[in-house]
């Protein structure tokens, strides 16, 4: 049993580097350490312990994460700096190295802080401790549901993966795919929707493979979240191709609260880069997915994700990736370059891409993302939207929420529109991908 009261006097900060699975957790540990009494540091305050989450899906991203620890030693010099995440499940002995870490604790071991937390008590020593596993000895699943934004949410249903893509260490980082069960995850969503929530996205590693650890389905979920009274929407964040059923595309389409919206990771619309990446799907079936939302869901935000310069991509099947998406009915792309990560099958693919026609890749990709982009706001404008009020702008006077098909809208400001869903017809949209409800709003934008 932890007396809490050992903890009254103690702040901490929180840091957060990648996704929103990674938001949530951190949120989650923040809660934690909330219950047993420590206060969450405010603005100018030095903290007493420093919870560093991390990202390691590129180099860069590993890059980030050093520099965010050493800058993160300045601002609070005297903290007992922890550091968790997947930089620090495949990486251990290199985060230990960084200038000011005290603790380093693997997948297996964060979702479990209370037993660590005697370092808020004891005297700190020079010693970095390590406490992490291999990838085949983390199967917990933790629960986490982000309780940052009033308004949105991000609700952990499942944890790690079972694919083994070439180019990625998730595996590794996360371990095998497991979830929580459709009982535990329904009610978490009612409390959100007690405490005022009215959006939750469904985050996870491969959450269409929801159900390794329960014998449910991802379709089961949804549609006992479905259900739940009091929220307003749900988002998946991200879904496999070859996971996105017929029947989950059907239910969104008619749910009460699945908004119109998804987001698939694609890679590469060369089947032949997909076979080397070790995809479990070919181009035929990602565009009867994108093909069948569209007809059913004509309004629906479709978001895929693309990696550029990939090794085996040569010239010839990028073009025939660049042609395949140029022909589909997307919104926007998210566009990687291609990062080597040790360890990965890809290294043993014998072409490599130069640095500088990945980039020339990138931009084209990136060009034809704005224009797929332009033309689908353009069909937004003049109908009406359902919009969540989120947050007073970074420009004074207006405010900013989101349609139930993802796209970014402002206002001028009233502080009663916030955290509730007003109809809402813009008539234009800036360069920034802003849509516009009247010039007023415009106004405030170019001052």
């Amino acid at each position: 049993m932890i007396d809490s009261s050992q903890f009254e006097t103690k702040k901490a900060a929180y840091y957060t580097l990648g996704c929103k699975l990674n938001f949530a957790e951190t949120s989650a540990i923040g809660k934690y350490l909330q219950d047993q009494g420590v206060l969450r540091v405010r603005r100018g305050e030095k903290a007493d312990v420093c919870i560093v989450n991390t990202c390691s899906v590129t180099e860069l991203a590993n890059k980030k994460c050093r520099s965010a620890i050493r800058r993160i030693k300045k601002q609070h010099p005297n903290a007992y700096i922890i550091v968790t995440g997947c930089y620090a499940q495949l990486n251990p002995d290199d985060v230990s190295k960084i200038e000011g870490v005290d603790l380093v604790l693997g997948a297996e071991q964060k979702g479990n802080l209370e037993n660590y937390l005697t370092f808020l008590h004891q005297d700190q020593s020079n010693e970095v401790q390590i406490l992490s596993g291999k990838s085949n000895q983390i199967r917990e699943f933790s629960p986490a549901c982000s309780s940052d934004d009033r308004t949105r949410h991000f609700l952990k249903v499942q944890d790690g993966c079972d694919y083994y893509c070439t180019y990625c260490t998730i595996p590794a980082a996360r371990g095998r795919s497991r979830n929580g069960s459709i009982a535990s995850l329904v009610e978490q969503a009612k409390e959100v929707a007690r405490l005022g929530g009215l959006e939750i996205v469904l985050t996870g590693v491969n959450i269409g493979d929801f159900g390794r650890s329960t014998g449910e389905t991802f379709l089961d979920l949804i549609k006992a979240l479905d259900q739940v009274e009091g929220i307003a929407r749900y988002r998946i964040s991200s879904i496999e191709p070859n996971l996105l059923s017929d029947e989950i595309i059907d239910f969104c389409a008619s749910s009460k609260r699945f908004a119109p919206h998804f987001h698939i990771p694609l890679q590469s619309g060369s089947d032949a880069v997909l076979k080397l990446m070790h995809r479990r799907y070919d181009t035929a079936l990602f565009r009867e997915r994108v093909e069948h939302i569209k007809r059913v869901m004509p309004n629906c935000f479709i978001g895929i994700d693309v990696i550029v310069g990939t090794r085996g991509e040569t010239p010839e099947y990028f073009e025939e990736c660049y042609e395949f998406l140029k022909s589909l009915p997307f919104s926007a792309l998210h566009v990687f370059s291609y990062s080597e990560r040790p360890g990965t099958a890809a290294l043993k693919i014998p072409y490599i891409v130069d640095p500088r026609e990945k980039h020339r890749r990138s931009e084209r990709l990136l060009s034809l993302s704005e224009s797929k982009l332009e033309h689908f706001m353009s069909s937004a404008t003049d109908i009406s939207h359902k919009v969540l009020w989120e947050n007073a702008s970074t420009h004074d006077g207006l405010m900013e929420g989101y349609t139930e098909n993802y796209l970014r809208c402002a206002a001028p400001y009233r502080k009663e529109a916030l955290g509730n869903i007003e109809l809402f017809t813009p008539t234009s949209f800036d360069s920034e991908h802003m849509l516009l409800v009247d010039d007023s709003a415009r106004m405030i934008l170019s001052k």
